[in-house]
């Protein structure tokens, strides 16, 4: 298969987004970008340094900061004026405020641009989000779009919360997600929804290992067609 394709891949939280994205990556051997990652670190630094709900300084971070994502072993690392805060970023406060972050449009625009550059310096790329498809890389060679039942969505949730010690009702995770899903699919700036050319996965029933191949069988009948 040749190379300078850039895949994204879009879908609500727990839709199996960035497990996939990475394993596409992997098996393609292409550059893996995980764009939430990227809001995480914002929010994370909006709480640590005291100015969640001040517009202002959570813009001013996002722009001047050195954000940084090194993809090693399965694991993408993230870096903060050469900090690594790959681990804070997955916390229960920065799941329940990443969505609030992310729809200030200074914050995207910012962040959009970093994704931008990412994304041309590299031969191949798998860039997974809630707006690839229709802002970032509107012209994406092959657009994926995530999809998974709420219940499902939530489980997968609360195992990643119990893999770092966390452990959260069920409730409150399906109340934390679709929480999430009408904050990010109707904000004004780069709402979540499907570019018209996407093609719909879900994933509710599937394993990671099927969910994988769909993904590239999709990807070499786009290739074979172009």
């Amino acid at each position: 298969m040749s190379k300078n394709l850039i895949i994204a891949i879009d879908g609500p939280a727990g839709s199996g987004k960035s497990t996939s994205a990475k394993l596409v990556a992997q098996k393609l051997n292409f550059l893996y970008i995980d764009t939430g990652a990227m809001y995480r670190a914002i929010t994370y630094l909006a709480l640590k340094t005291g100015c969640l709900y001040d517009r202002n300084k959570v813009i001013e971070i996002a722009e001047h900061s050195d954000l940084t994502l090194k993809f090693e072993n399965g694991i993408t690392h993230v870096f903060v004026n050469g900090e690594e805060i790959t681990e804070n970023i997955r916390s229960v406060e920065v799941n329940q405020n990443v969505s609030d972050i992310s729809k200030i449009e200074e914050v995207r625009t910012s962040l959009v641009k970093k994704q931008h550059q990412m994304g041309r310096t590299s031969s191949g790329v798998v860039m997974e989000g809630r707006d690839i498809g229709t802002v970032v890389f509107p012209n994406a060679d092959v657009k994926i779009f995530l999809t998974a039942c709420i219940d499902e969505r939530a489980e997968r949730r609360a195992k990643e919360y119990s893999e770092i010690g966390a452990h959260i009702p069920i409730e409150e995770i399906k109340k934390n997600l679709l929480s999430r899903d009408k904050i990010d699919s109707s904000r004004q700036v780069s709402p979540l929804k499907k570019a018209a050319d996407a093609v719909v996965v879900d994933t509710s029933k599937v394993s990671i290992d099927e969910q994988v191949k769909l993904i590239l069988d999709i990807v070499k009948t786009k290739m074979q067609n172009n």
